[in-house]
């Protein structure tokens, strides 16, 4: 069960500014009512001051509370001050939110960006807390943590998979956006033992221990799971199983991940086939 502070059940059970405002100059939005969660925000701005705002939301009780003290972060506050909100500020004013309800405060930055788009006509850069290092990119938004972040945690301390990195830095536990890249800087990162001298008994070992300890609790996290059936040569067959089995996904997640582990981890001329 998640832990959630009085900040957070407060702005639940009496949430504040719900509703929309007619004639708002401003609109955002932010969610997809297939992932669970939706935010529209409506913002009144007089003489660049967002002097009112207002939001209706679909979702847990992360996502109402979230909504409801963003709302009270940005009235009073200039467009160029209410650009500079960033989730992590939102999670903060709540007195903090359970790493698996990040994406709640994620969805209200980016409700308040949609908004501010739409008001000014403009796109504008993703902005960071003073604390992130400048010129530093950041790839998990959820918990703040930039690119030099995850290089640190690859190169000083070892980490070799994504689910190092997540456990050293937090990076990719909320709403998963930021895995992909991450995953990319690991593979950029991490020099990776080859396996042209393995025998054929070694590689399918290897293999199992990757499909085992690296893939399938990337997919337990969606409910899914992964099982070797055979390797014959450099075919790797498995069958997907739970959620995975069904997903209309299946055939990307195979190649795109599966596959990509696989070449990254055991050997690059392996080819993953589905039983």
């Amino acid at each position: 069960m998640w832990e959630y502070s009085d900040k957070v059940k407060e702005h639940f059970k009496n949430p504040k500014n719900v509703g929309s405002i007619e004639n708002a100059d401003a609109i955002g939005e932010a969610g997809a009512l297939s992932c669970g969660d939706k935010l529209k925000l409506y913002l009144k701005i007089e003489n660049n001051v967002i002097v009112d705002a207002k939001f209706q939301t679909f979702g847990c009780g992360s996502a109402v509370a979230a909504s409801s003290v963003l709302t009270e972060m940005v009235i009073g506050k200039t467009i160029e001050e209410a650009r500079k909100i960033t989730n992590k500020q939102i999670a903060e004013a709540l007195d903090g939110l359970p790493p698996e309800k990040m994406h709640c405060s994620v969805m209200g930055r980016e409700a308040l960006e949609d908004a501010l788009k739409n008001y000014t006509g403009e796109d504008w850069e993703e902005l960071t807390d003073d604390d992130y290092e400048e010129g530093s990119m950041i790839i998990c938004h959820c918990f703040g943590v930039s690119e030099k972040n995850i290089i640190d945690a690859i190169v000083e301390n070892g980490a070799k998979t994504l689910d190092d990195v997540s456990k050293i830095t937090s990076a990719g536990l909320a709403c998963g956006r930021c895995r992909e890249n991450i995953e990319k800087i690991i593979k950029k990162y991490v020099k990776v033992e080859k396996s042209e001298k393995l025998n054929p008994v070694q590689k399918i070992i290897k293999i199992n221990n990757v499909i085992e300890n690296v893939i399938s609790p990337e997919l337990q996290k969606d409910f899914g799971d992964i099982e070797l059936v055979n390797v014959e040569g450099n075919n790797v067959y498995v069958k997907l199983k739970g959620h995975c089995s069904t997903c209309a996904n299946a055939k990307m997640t195979l190649k795109n991940f599966v596959e990509t582990k696989l070449k990254e981890l055991v050997d690059d001329e392996l080819v993953v086939c589905n039983e």
